[in-house]
């Protein structure tokens, strides 16, 4: 079992790809998975994350809050203005603009932590940066949605935030509460948790890329041109940020990577709850779910070879 969930966990990247291919040539296998099934799916990758974080990781933001503020402020400044600004200049059909400002102003990605680990990053640094990102988004993600996208669209700012409390920041009080009483259990359960996360992201990218595969297929290359600019400014704005402020390298890497990868299957699940007259807005979480797995893994080894 443990060889499994090493190769599940090292080809991730190669994974998710596979699966959003085989979604896409053959949606109508794969349709009869209602869209319902998101919410709960990245309930439990929160659940996941939650099992493997800890009071003592949320020290870091009391003993060095200004480098996990500095990570959090370029998180929900970067990603939500690059999202709007290449919305603008690409003149995306409101549906798609709508679906990448969603992307753009979640919190952190939950495989940051790996890639930054993998980067030889400042790990510590990172993991702070998720937690904290994390606990301010059922505010900052509904608000800055509404500032970016509410001439466009309607946007339910309270239901918003209702949504990410149950969705994400419920799941991970559970886990920690798993982990302060369940210890042991929690022991033995971590070290598969890398491969159920990916297991459970590549049901989500099913999901969304099967039931939305004809108007994929008809504008995909433009939105995930979109998609890619939109992570790879991300990751070198952060990096940017960092060598700006004169910080250390892993620092830096810690940050660029934090802020390039995005919660997309937030992003998804947002769009599917609160956006569902507009089909194609959860497109765009899709494609960065698929893509930043594959950009991630490359940035780690371009980060990890010692690469300014």
């Amino acid at each position: 079992m443990k060889a499994i969930c090493d190769f599940i966990s090292k080809w991730m990247a190669l994974l998710v790809l596979l699966v959003a291919g085989l979604a896409l040539l053959k949606p109508d296998t794969f349709a009869f998975i209602d869209t319902w099934y998101i919410n709960p799916i990245l309930g439990l990758i929160m659940f996941g994350m939650g099992l493997t974080l800890s009071l003592q990781d949320f020290r870091i933001v009391f003993s060095n809050p200004k480098d996990v503020l500095t990570g959090c402020l370029a998180q929900f400044t970067v990603m939500p203005l690059l999202a709007w600004l290449l919305a603008k200049a690409f003149a995306l059909p409101d549906e798609l603009a709508l679906g990448v400002m969603l992307v753009g102003c979640c919190p952190g990605g939950t495989s940051s932590n790996v890639i930054t680990y993998l980067a030889k990053g400042d790990l510590a640094l990172s993991v702070g940066m998720t937690a904290t990102s994390t606990v301010l988004a059922p505010l900052l993600t509904p608000l800055l949605v509404w500032l970016l996208a509410g001439t466009m669209v309607d946007v339910d700012t309270l239901g918003m935030l209702m949504s990410i409390l149950y969705v994400v920041i419920a799941p991970i009080a559970g886990g920690l509460i798993c982990q302060r009483y369940l210890p042991k259990l929690t022991e033995k359960i971590v070290p598969y948790l890398p491969a159920f996360s990916t297991l459970m992201i590549m049901m989500v990218v099913l999901i969304v890329v099967s039931h939305n595969a004809a108007k994929l297929l008809t504008g995909g290359l433009l939105i995930v041109l979109v998609v890619m600019l939109h992570n790879l400014l991300g990751y070198a704005i952060g990096y940017l940020i960092g060598r700006l402020l004169k910080l250390s390298k892993p620092k830096r890497v810690a940050i660029s990577v934090e802020v390039g990868m995005q919660n997309s299957g937030l992003a998804s699940s947002l769009a599917v709850l609160h956006f569902a007259s507009y089909p194609l807005a959860t497109i765009p979480g899709a494609v960065f779910s698929v893509w930043h797995n594959i950009s991630g893994a490359l940035m780690a080894k371009w980060y990890g070879k010692g690469m300014e």
